[in-house]
């Protein structure tokens, strides 16, 4: 039998369709916590969302790293205040922090991907992984900060990136932690 490539997989004792659907909700239900930790910026708020993000995806995989986001984005889609500060809706969807959430999706699969590449193992290669991906957030994020806002992409990258590499390093040390910890608990076990 092949040895599990992410978390899910070495603790779940089922791989069932329903098993599946319980770790995408708890996924979202997760990123949603991390959305309501944070700190009022504009134009993007300082959250938890990021952290939240790298870690489904790099416990689940990418697929069910990404299906988690795409369930959260859903939800607040259709009205369930799961965003920053508990609003919804579409019109956070197309607003100037779209780019991010959006950005979130292919965040959590890149995670994913890089565990089940065996890329992300261990602590370092984990942080370093985790750090080296942040690209996938900043670029959609600072894009559409651009055609939605007055800034210039000089300006947009001032206010919807450079605040923020501080404490996205932060939680890139605190997901290395906790899923090289994880792992680590596992091997004890």
């Amino acid at each position: 039998m092949p040895e599990p490539r992410t978390l899910v997989a070495a603790t779940l004792p089922s791989q069932s369709l329903v098993m599946k659907a319980l770790v995408v909700l708890g996924g979202s239900a997760l990123i949603t916590l991390g959305a309501q930790v944070a700190v009022p910026m504009w134009p993007v708020p300082m959250t938890l969302q990021t952290l939240a993000v790298v870690l489904v995806g790099l416990s689940a995989g990418s697929r069910l790293g990404a299906a988690a986001v795409l369930a959260y984005l859903a939800q607040g889609a259709a009205g369930l205040p799961v965003f920053a500060g508990g609003t919804a809706g579409l019109a956070v969807l197309f607003g100037p922090t779209a780019g991010f959430l959006l950005g979130f999706v292919a965040l959590a699969f890149a995670a994913g991907w890089l565990v089940e590449r065996g890329i992300a193992r261990g602590f370092w290669r984990t942080l370093a992984a985790t750090v080296a991906i942040s690209a996938v957030l900043y670029v959609p994020g600072v894009l559409w900060l651009t055609a939605v806002t007055p800034l210039t992409v000089s300006g947009a990258a001032q206010v919807g990136m450079l605040p923020f590499l501080a404490g996205d390093t932060v939680k890139a040390v605190v997901a290395a932690l906790a899923v090289s910890g994880g792992w680590a608990a596992l091997a004890r076990r």
